[in-house]
């Protein structure tokens, strides 16, 4: 009898995978500017069309990769499948509020949501999942609220949007976890979910026609723009997860704030207003971040010297 081959290790050495998870992060960071040149269709029909043109992408990639048996094998847990439903939801509200930042010339408060994200998820795994607390971590989530009450007492606004982006992630992300399939799975199950009611909602649109008609049969140029909206969803996340897989989560926490800063610094290319009282708001979510990452690194630290100790 013939012995199977040993499995092949997917994951990338840590140069190479942090390339590629810098590389997903850098087009998540630059994406403002593709999203621009989509304002000729507002944001309902972008994120329809953001899903549609991604499952089929993500149903060739589980193909490619061998993992049809897998996504298929969703269909007989029923509690599973209810908890995609509740994760497309969540994500799918995301991409809206997302984009419709970016179109209405909000890029800085959608960055302001991605810096604050980080935090939330840290409280979040403090107050509800009970996970490890430290004094660090609670000065770096009390100075995210002092950065929140500065954006309502001295600009004289609550950043709702920032707030929805932060809040619908972190919360995606917390459900995401306890959902037991393969990322790339999870993810096709989601666009699928959303796709099929997104084929209807847009094929309605086209009937109805006048101002509530699409966009995609108006010529190639924005038709091929709507189909771009598959790939800069699918690539960039797959570059993040091929890197994510060989790095430590020191090095993807500080990764993480590359998208961010580049959204901060394409809303200030476009011209966006940005006074000091906001500047005030950014530096206390950029304190807040600078001691997320210290206390970050020192534990990790600390986790390499324990595991050198002998057992």
């Amino acid at each position: 009898m013939s012995q199977l081959p040993p499995p092949v290790s997917d994951r990338l050495d840590p140069k190479q995978a942090a390339l590629a998870a810098f590389s997903g992060y850098f087009i998540w960071g630059l994406s403002p500017i593709f999203y621009k040149f989509l304002a000729f269709a507002n944001p309902t029909e972008i994120v329809l069309q953001r899903v549609v043109w991604s499952a089929p992408i993500l149903l060739a990639i589980l193909y490619l990769s061998r993992r049809l048996g897998p996504a298929l094998a969703v269909l007989n847990d029923r509690k599973t499948l209810l908890l995609l439903v509740c994760t497309s939801l969540l994500i799918g509200a995301n991409w809206w509020v997302y984009i419709f930042s970016v179109n209405s010339g909000h890029v800085l408060e959608a960055s302001l949501g991605y810096y604050i994200n980080p935090l939330m998820n840290v409280a979040v795994g403090v107050f509800v999942a009970h996970e490890r607390f430290s004094k660090l971590r609670a000065i770096a989530i009390g100075l995210a609220v002092l950065g929140v009450i500065n954006q309502i007492v001295t600009v004289g606004h609550l950043p709702i949007l920032a707030l929805f982006m932060a809040g619908s992630f972190t919360a995606y992300g917390y459900v995401r976890k306890t959902i037991q399939v393969d990322a790339r799975v999870g993810l096709f199950w989601e666009t699928l979910i959303m796709a099929i009611p997104s084929i209807v909602v847009l094929t309605v649109f086209e009937i109805q026609g006048g101002e509530q008609a699409g966009h995609f049969f108006n010529g190639p140029s924005e038709a091929f723009l709507l189909m771009m909206t598959g790939p800069m969803t699918v690539v960039p996340l797959l570059l993040f997860l091929s890197g994510a897989r060989g790095l430590s989560f020191a090095i993807i926490g500080v990764l993480q704030f590359v998208a961010p800063t580049l959204q901060f610094i394409v809303g200030l290319a476009y011209g966006e207003p940005f006074s000091l009282a906001y500047l005030a708001t950014f530096i206390f979510i950029w304190s807040g971040l600078a001691v997320f990452v210290v206390e970050l690194l020192h534990f990790e630290r600390q986790q390499k010297r324990a595991g050198k100790r002998p057992a």
